[in-house]
């Protein structure tokens, strides 16, 4: 690529340039003259200095349909419909649901079974029938549920289609059911609000604020995260909050430092109890003896954390210098190099195809990935996301967030051109179903090449120096669950080789710094910056020519070795390997010293040289739960206890959490403790449960939000002895040698790769990409009971 002059830049904006370009300066010619004649290859060069080459991706058919892209519009109405009229499970309308009535959450594709579809993508079988996954809110009841039932099969038709509760893929078998928690939000919510507004004199006192659950209300009262559920009770500790007084999303970085106690067990008001409150480390187990402490001369009054600039994400400070000038861009000069199958949502990228999916529960995942046509995983995605705190107080010590609960797809918003993907990348926009709509975040999934900061590979030698580039393909989707903004990325490679990777952003979640000098930093006026772990759970189904594969562990060790040609001992190193023979020692931590390879391989597919073929895990910067047995989760969360996890696969062991496991964490839906029992692993359908995340002690370097730079983990996947012919990257022409000899350059061998160049007025494109910004949107909703699919609408209220 050529820049014509300094007024030219590339397209940022497909298919927007100049009519009539300004002519090119005179060194342009001249360069391109002497490159020309100074190389021996036959390269292509397409030079247009009037149109832009547009970056929509080519369309593309799959090869087979996409059997876990979900339901469609007609498939969710007719499904909500049939529902609503059963009288069995007497449903009633969202907006018209009490405590005590029964709804619908959630409608959505029941993922088809492995063994069902590998018939049909492998073997030419029929596609696997389509069910429905179906969560019903029951609380018409003494004793409510979350309840997981199974309809079908589809197409719904009446006298056939049935439904019946889900209980297979969890390793509970009550019915598809668990504890419903939240039946009694609303009454909860009053009966708080009436316990702080006991207090109001005393808030005022303190902060010149009150909540009594009014519309003016100055502060906000929220806690732990679930409640506690131990001795047969549901505690619930809460703490007050500033509210934020402008659009900024502050709150989480306003902690006031009083806390209060309830006892909510069961489902009758009467029956619950206020339990006491804290300050300053010092619990008053009643409001008379608070208030009385309070009004003695020698209380101690702790200063408030309150909004300003500081907790604002706009900019501020002495601007950096040069900064003023328009930064770096990169393009695609000629085009989009991939191909999209919009219905399908299936991509193809070099030698590189997978389908993509979207859940409400876990956001994007991918499916039946593939390189020159071999399956290389099955399924690759997330499962839980979990954010466990610690801290002095009681809501700091016992939050730990499940984020399933909420969700990864609902927050799955739509993506910033520009600056969360480049300008040039294309989109894919994802549904989800809530209270009788589905709701789409338009352009919440993107695809871009890029060209690394570093090359794949290069050498210098005396006569030559060889370079060539890495541009890789990404996949991304952002969701933010609450506070923090996670930033979701694949990663696929010219090696053969893939990575996955997490960043976080957004408002830490703060503590009130009084007492707490032990679980983080002092990092404003009276904030601590509360210590947690983020763990995130991924699923790698891993399918090394054919789904018959082994883990191998291959360890550096030292030794003192004796050799027939040295006349004493040497000290040295020497591999050893050993195979993960059964679940029984399958839970994994990376070695110290990152000593041992992982490696998924088959062991009756040999390369040439007789070595396993196999794809390597290799991480980079991950993280497992600090906590032992975690007094908040419990068994909710055994799939955070190590690295990674293998297990022998089964339909029946699809996820390794479920949404409401925080609803009874002694005894949750999936407790994935239970996947071990200590089945062979040598030469089976294996699963790899990796560990991707962070341990988080925030700074003041966290005010206002994480950066995506230095929080973020990933895991990369990369191929061992897979490919005969060595490095696959090698076929790319996105490669030069450059010969020389005496000072001189004697040949440039550029492989016939492609070089376009086209202009934009960048004015113009500014505008152009302002007007892009300004058509930033929330969601488009679909009612569907009753169905209305030709009145959709935009609603943003449900995405905060």
């Amino acid at each position: 690529m050529k820049v014509l002059n300094s007024a030219l830049l590339f397209s940022l904006i497909p298919g927007v340039c100049l009519a009539s370009p300004k002519p090119k300066a005179p060194w342009v010619n001249a360069a391109r003259t002497r490159l020309m004649k100074s190389s021996h290859s036959n390269t292509k060069r397409y030079l247009n200095t009037t149109t832009c080459a547009q970056a929509t991706p080519a369309a593309v058919s799959a090869p087979k349909s996409n059997i876990w892209v979900g339901l469609t519009d007609d498939e969710a109405a007719s499904i909500t419909n049939w529902l609503f009229h059963q009288p069995d499970l007497n449903l009633t309308v969202s907006d018209k649901a009490g405590e005590w009535d029964n709804r619908l959450l959630l409608v959505e594709l029941n993922q088809p079974n492995k063994s069902d579809v590998l018939a049909y993508i492998d073997n030419g079988g029929a596609p696997p029938a389509r069910y429905a996954h179906v969560i019903l809110d029951i609380r018409a009841t003494l004793d409510p549920t979350y309840t997981d039932i199974l309809v079908g099969p589809l197409p719904i038709q009446n006298g056939t289609t049935t439904w019946q509760p889900l209980e297979y893929p969890y390793t509970r078998k009550t019915g598809g059911s668990v504890r419903n928690l939240d039946a009694d939000y609303d009454t909860m919510t009053a009966f708080i609000m009436n316990i702080t507004s006991s207090i109001s004199d005393i808030t005022m006192n303190l902060w010149g604020g009150f909540a009594k659950g009014q519309d003016n209300d100055t502060l906000d009262v929220w806690g732990i995260d679930p409640m506690w559920q131990d001795d047969g009770k549901l505690i619930n500790w809460l703490t007050f909050w500033n509210k934020a007084t402008d659009e900024f999303d502050a709150e989480t970085l306003l902690p006031l430092g009083l806390f209060l106690k309830v006892d909510v067990t069961g489902r009758d008001p009467s029956k619950w109890s206020f339990e006491g409150w804290l300050y300053n480390d010092i619990f008053y187990p009643t409001t008379a003896a608070f208030r009385e402490a309070f009004y003695k001369p020698g209380f101690v009054q702790l200063a408030p954390n309150v909004e300003g600039d500081w907790a604002r994400t706009d900019r501020r400070g002495d601007p950096l210098p040069l900064d003023d000038l328009p930064a770096p861009i990169m393009t695609a000069p000629g085009g989009s190099r991939y191909t999209v199958d919009q219905e399908a949502k299936y991509v193809s990228w070099m030698d590189w195809t997978f389908y993509v999916a979207f859940t409400r529960d876990r956001g994007l995942a991918l499916f039946d990935i593939r390189y020159r046509g071999q399956r290389i995983l099955y399924e690759l995605g997330l499962q839980e996301a979990l954010a466990h705190y610690a801290g002095n107080d009681p809501v700091q010590s016992g939050v730990g967030y499940l984020d399933s609960y909420y969700g990864f797809g609902p927050y799955a918003f739509q993506l910033v051109p520009g600056y969360d993907c480049p300008s040039y990348a294309s989109y894919m926009n994802t549904s989800f179903y809530t209270e009788e709509t589905t709701h789409t975040h338009i352009n919440s999934i993107c695809f871009f090449e890029y060209d690394a900061e570093y090359p794949m590979q290069r050498h210098s030698t005396g006569d030559y120096v060889a370079n060539t580039k890495n541009v890789f393909f990404t996949v991304r989707s952002v969701s933010t669950v609450g506070n923090y903004d996670y930033m979701f990325s694949y990663y696929f490679y010219t090696d053969g080789s893939l990575k996955v990777e997490v960043r976080a952003s957004g408002y830490i979640q703060s503590a009130f710094y009084a007492n707490n000098h032990d679980y983080g930093y002092h990092i404003h006026d009276s904030l601590s910056g509360s210590m947690h772990d983020h763990v995130l759970n991924f699923k790698a189904d891993f399918d090394i020519h054919g789904t018959a594969n082994t883990l191998q562990l291959t360890t550096n060790v030292p030794v003192t070795e004796s050799y027939v040609w040295s006349d004493k001992p040497r000290n040295t190193m020497k591999l050893s390997r050993r195979f993960i023979e059964s679940e029984s020692d399958s839970q994994l931590n990376w070695d110290t010293n990152a000593l041992t390879q992982y490696t998924i391989l088959n062991t009756d597919a040999v390369n040439k040289f007789g070595e396993y073929r196999g794809y390597r895990i290799l991480p980079t910067s991950t993280a497992h739960l600090t906590v032992q047995n975690s007094s908040n989760l419990r068994n909710t969360i055994n799939w955070a206890t190590h690295d990674l996890s293998i297990t022998q696969h089964h339909d029946t062991e699809p996820r390794s959490a479920h949404p409401y496991n925080n609803q009874d964490i002694h005894d949750p839906p999936i407790d994935f403790a239970k996947f071990f029992n200590n089945e062979s692993l040598v030469q089976e359908d294996l699963v790899v449960w990796f560990n991707l995340g962070m341990h988080h002690v925030p700074s003041t370097q966290d005010l206002p939000n994480t950066v995506f730079t230095t929080a973020h983990s990933a895991v990369h996947f990369m191929p061992l002895n897979y490919f005969d012919e060595g490095d696959v990257s090698r076929r790319t022409r996105n490669m030069v040698r450059v010969n020389y000899d005496g000072g001189e350059v004697s040949a440039v061998e550029t492989f016939g790769q492609g070089e376009a160049v086209c202009s934009v007025d960048l004015g113009a494109e500014g505008e152009k990409m302002e007007r892009e910004l300004w058509g930033y949107t929330g969601d488009v909703v679909i009612r569907k009971f009753p169905y209305d699919p030709n009145d959709p609408y935009f609603e943003s209220d449900s995405i905060v």
